[in-house]
């Protein structure tokens, strides 16, 4: 039986973050471990209960982001239809084969957009600062959600992909999706930060998953129709289906 839309898109997020959580780690480890040596956090149960909290407010942002990036989505295909869907799978697809170069290390062009919206975070980042390192609960599940906006080429691949969901639902579960799927990376990192972070950096995982990385990104390329296009085909029917279904 062919699975639900809803289970694909989340199944699709944590696919993504899964492959992508050693850049996860590399970006936010060094907050993890901070997280871990907090006052009130250094016997590991409670280093596990402050770790889920931040990790909580992280995935909802992502949640969050990943509604708005749905809703553009649709916004987009009541504009141009069929090829304005085609356009932001091709989107999505290009980041992803730009995040799979960049993680096996033979292209850093996605550093260029996060230094962009390094604009953003310049006025999220006094406030993250002020909370860390996240002395309770509710002030660790506060520094995830802030750090959920931190500019990150992963995110942004992700996000490109929840604006071709179908609808800010879809869009939502994605990212929640893509969240969990950097879970269990996130959480050894805040609890033995060390030793994940360094297997992060290590080239042969990264680049493993670069590659994995880079397959995706082929086959949702050649998925949004843009190589029928450029031949004068016709586009694939699930993009007509999305654009529908946003009308």
């Amino acid at each position: 039986m062919t699975p639900p839309i809803d289970s694909l898109s989340l199944l699709g997020g944590l696919a993504l973050g899964a492959l992508g959580s050693a850049h996860c780690v590399v970006m936010c480890g060094g907050i993890a471990g901070a997280l871990a040596l907090a006052p009130g956090a250094r016997d590991a149960p409670a280093a596990l209960v402050r770790q889920t909290a931040y990790n909580l407010g992280r995935v909802t942002s992502y949640a969050v982001a990943g509604a708005l990036a749905g809703a553009l989505g649709v916004a987009l295909a009541q504009l141009f239809g069929a090829t304005g869907m085609m356009v932001l799978r091709a989107l999505a697809a290009l980041l992803l084969l730009a995040l799979g170069l960049y993680l096996s290390g033979w292209w850093s062009g996605l550093a260029h957009l996060e230094r962009l919206g390094a604009h953003v975070w310049r006025r999220i980042a006094p406030l993250a600062a002020r909370l860390r390192p996240g002395r309770s609960l509710s002030g660790a599940l506060a520094l995830g959600m802030l750090w959920g906006w931190l500019p990150c080429g992963l995110v942004y691949s992700a996000l490109a992909l929840a604006a071709t969901a179908g609808d800010w639902r879809r869009g939502a579960l994605l990212m929640t999706g893509f969240g969990l799927g950097t879970l269990p990376a996130m959480l050894a990192t805040g609890l033995v930060a060390g030793r994940v972070t360094t297997l992060a950096r290590a080239a042969a995982p990264r680049r493993v998953a670069g590659v994995m990385l880079i397959a995706f990104g082929l086959w949702t390329l050649a998925a949004s129709g843009a190589f029928a296009h450029l031949r004068g085909a016709p586009a694939a029917p699930c993009h007509d289906a999305a654009a529908t279904s946003a009308n």
